[in-house]
Parts: C-alpha cells; sequence; structure tokens
C-alpha cells in the first residue's frame, strides 16, 4: 500500500528523536543506545524498501474490491465518512495486531518490532519487511463497505503516524486521556516481555478495543522490554528471518505431518507434544536482565554512524525515485541498502568476516557510482565517499578495529 505520507514525514520523525534524546541526557535517563538504534531504523528501512515492491500489489488488491464489490456509496467528503473510516481502521486494525500476536505466521513477521531492549521513538520505527503482506487482508472490509482508497490511505496512515510518539518512556501518564486513547503508558505494557504484560494493549489510536475484548493491561511497574528469547544480533536481516527459522526447525523434528504446518497457526511457543508441548515465557528479574551489547571500539562506532548517515540519505532517495526506476534498478538499489545495513550490522555485532564484508560493499559502491547514469556531481561525491571509507576501514588497527580479526 501507498506509504508516501509516512515517507514524508520521515523528516519529523528524525527531528523528535533528536528532541527526545536531548532531553533524556538533560534528565539523566538512558534510553538510546547507539547499536540498538542503528539496528531498530535499519529494520524499519528493510520495511520500506520491501514496500516499494509489495504496494502496488497489496492496495491493488483493496482498489479493485472497492471498484467491482462495494455494497455502498461512501460520500468522500462527508464528516461522518471520514470519523467512520476511523473508527473502522482503528476496529480492524486491533484485529490485524492482536492475531499477530497469537497466531505463529503473524508473529514471525511482527516480532521485528518487539525485538529492542530499549524503549524510545526509534522502536516506533522498527517494523517487520513481510508484516505487509499480512496485515493488507484485514482492511478489506473497508473496501466493501464503500470507503474510497484515498480516504482509506489516509485514515490508516493517520493511525501509524499517531502510534510513533507513544513509544517513549518519557511521558508519564496522561490522567483521563488514559480511559480512550493508546497512550505511552499503555504501550510500554505492550513492549514488555513480563509475563503479566505479554499480549496486552494491541491498539493502535484507540484503547478501547483492548478494555471491551479483555485485553488491557494497566502499567504497573516498569516493564522488562524486548521478547522472551533475545535477538542478541545487530543484523537486521537475521531480525526478520530468525522467528521463521525457528518455525522451520520445529516443523522439521516435528513426526506427524499436521504438526509441521500447525505451528503456523498456532500460538507462538507451541510445539508438539513429542517436542515437549507449550513453551511459555518466564518470569524476569529487572535486576538480573543482561542487554544484548557487544563492546565496540569508538573509532568503529564513528565509522558506523556516519556510513548508516550515508545509507539513509541513499535510501530517502531510493525512496523518493522507486516509482521513476524499472525493476532492474529498482532491484539493483534495494539490493545495495540491504547489503549495506548488514554490513553495518555485522561490524556492530563483531563479526569475524565484517571488515572483508564491508570493504566489498565499499568496492561494489564504487563501481556502482561509475556505471550508474547519475549527475556527474553526485556520482563524484559518492565515489569520494566510497574510496574514504575504504581506506578508513581498512586501516582498522587506528580506528579500533583489527583488520587481521576481521578478515579471518
Amino acid at each position: 500500500m501507498d506509504q508516501s505520507y509516512i515517507q514524508l514525514a520521515i523528516p519529523v520523525f528524525f527531528l523528535l528523536i533528536g528532541v527526545e534524546l536531548v532531553v533524556a541526557r538533560l534528565v539523566e535517563r538512558d534510553v538510546y543506545r547507539l547499536n540498538d538504534s542503528v539496528n531498530d531504523l535499519s529494520c524499519g528501512i528493510l520495511q520500506q524498501v520491501a514496500e516499494v515492491f509489495l504496494k502496488t500489489t497489496l492496495f491493488a488488491g483493496y482498489a479493485w474490491l472497492f471498484a467491482s464489490h462495494r455494497l455502498f456509496e461512501v460520500p468522500a467528503t462527508a464528516a461522518w465518512a471520514w470519523a467512520a473510516c476511523f473508527v473502522g481502521v482503528d476496529f480492524l486494525y486491533y484485529w490485524f495486531h492482536r492475531w499477530s500476536h497469537e497466531v505463529g505466521a503473524g508473529w514471525a513477521a511482527h516480532v521485528v518490532h518487539h525485538q529492542s531492549e530499549e524503549y524510545n521513538l526509534t522502536v516506533a520505527l522498527r517494523q517487520g519487511a513481510f508484516q505487509p503482506a499480512f496485515s493488507w487482508v484485514f482492511y478489506l472490509p473497508l473496501a466493501l463497505l464503500g470507503f474510497p482508497p484515498a480516504m482509506f490511505l489516509a485514515v490508516s496512515s493517520f493511525n501509524t503516524l499517531y502510534q510513533f510518539w507513544i513509544h517513549t518512556r518519557l511521558v508519564g501518564r496522561l490522567g483521563p486521556l488514559e480511559w480512550v486513547l493508546n497512550t505511552p503508558s499503555h504501550h510500554r505494557v505492550h513492549h514488555a516481555r513480563n509475563p503479566k504484560y505479554i499480549d496486552r494493549n494491541h491498539g493502535g489510536t484507540l484503547i478501547v478495543w483492548d478494555r471491551l475484548f479483555g485485553t488491557f493491561g494497566p502499567e504497573q511497574d516498569e516493564p522488562v522490554y524486548g521478547v522472551t528469547k533475545p535477538l542478541a544480533s545487530w543484523n537486521p536481516l537475521w531480525a526478520n528471518l530468525h522467528q521463521w527459522s525457528e518455525m522451520w526447525d520445529v516443523a522439521r523434528r516435528a513426526r506427524r505431518p499436521l504438526d509441521k504446518v500447525r505451528v503456523l497457526w498456532k500460538r507462538p511457543g507451541w510445539r508438539p507434544d513429542d517436542l515437549g508441548g507449550y513453551v511459555g515465557p518466564s518470569e524476569v528479574d529487572r535486576a538480573a536482565v543482561v542487554k544484548y551489547d557487544v563492546p565496540v571500539p569508538r573509532g568503529l562506532a564513528l565509522y558506523v554512524l556516519v556510513q548508516f548517515v550515508a545509507v539513509n540519505v541513499g535510501t530517502v532517495a531510493f525512496l523518493f525515485q522507486s516509482g521513476r526506476l524499472g525493476l532492474p534498478a529498482r532491484a539493483a538499489g534495494a539490493l545495495g541498502i540491504v547489503w549495506s545495513l548488514a554490513s553495518l550490522g555485522g561490524l556492530l555485532d563483531r563479526r569475524p568476516r565484517a571488515v572483508g564484508l564491508e570493504a566489498l560493499r565499499l568496492l561494489a559502491a564504487g563501481l556502482a557510482l561509475l556505471l550508474l547514469p547519475l549527475p556527474a556531481p553526485a556520482a563524484a561525491g559518492g565515489i569520494a565517499l566510497a574510496v574514504i571509507s575504504a581506506a578508513w576501514i581498512l586501516s582498522g588497527r587506528k580506528w579500533g578495529l583489527p583488520l587481521a580479526a576481521g578478515l579471518r
């Protein structure tokens, strides 16, 4: 589905992340880590890149159903129609979100959003690349009821944009608003891995659905954030694949043929009896929790930050120009972005061959810039950055990153 509203909001997202970072420093609260935030944003970038290829196909289903089978003529300019569309989108989002937590395949696509062990505004942008392939189906009733595609896109984008600001630890309870709206307090509960908080507060803009359907949970004490089995990786590709990999492992080891596919629709943690049965969440002691955090030398952290900023600039250009590109150019651009993010994740994980992969990426980027029909200043600037970056990463000892360890 069209994400132009989301793409236009990208500068505002980064501005508000900067504001939260400054405020957190002023009140002396540690809510950000570089490696975690880079991973959050990398997952968000992968989701946006995936939608370049998915959105037209997925939205076509809504548009076709509206054009061919709508039951009513909903006036696009009536205030009541926009209000009804808002309620409908939020109601259906609740059921999609709840399904994503209660069904194996849905959780595998959605789990990416919950993997961070921090809770800040970058977590809001951490989304699963496979999630849109499931979510669009839940909104098709709105097409049947006659809500125009443009109205649906605007309202669903608002629903998504609203949820950005509730991913913060710096805002407390909001009084009477807590009864109606989804707030930071409610959503902190949703991101917790404490057993008493799991599968609570699925609402988008409104919290009334959780209150009506028995999934509401109040924030009682500071949650422990993340998933019950921590990801322990800064690789955004693995973040999107690891739950599918675990489900495949269960299916592979299950004896009965039906059990091999049950894992797709059973609740997360389900195992057939011959593999021990359901594995539920265990209690967590906040004082005993050790967050995944690979020590990174300052020089390497600076290198990753510079490269990540460059990848973000390139991604924004790719997203806004993707409609003008042919499929081969889009595929090449997407591959370059995915490779870059995986490489930077490997550096933050201190993987043995991370430096070699990064040097190869820079070489490929330089060659691509030579071959692509880009404006001369842009090509020259990109090639210069690739050359400087290669010299930087290959002088690993100077920057706190031993080259020999990176290439073994």
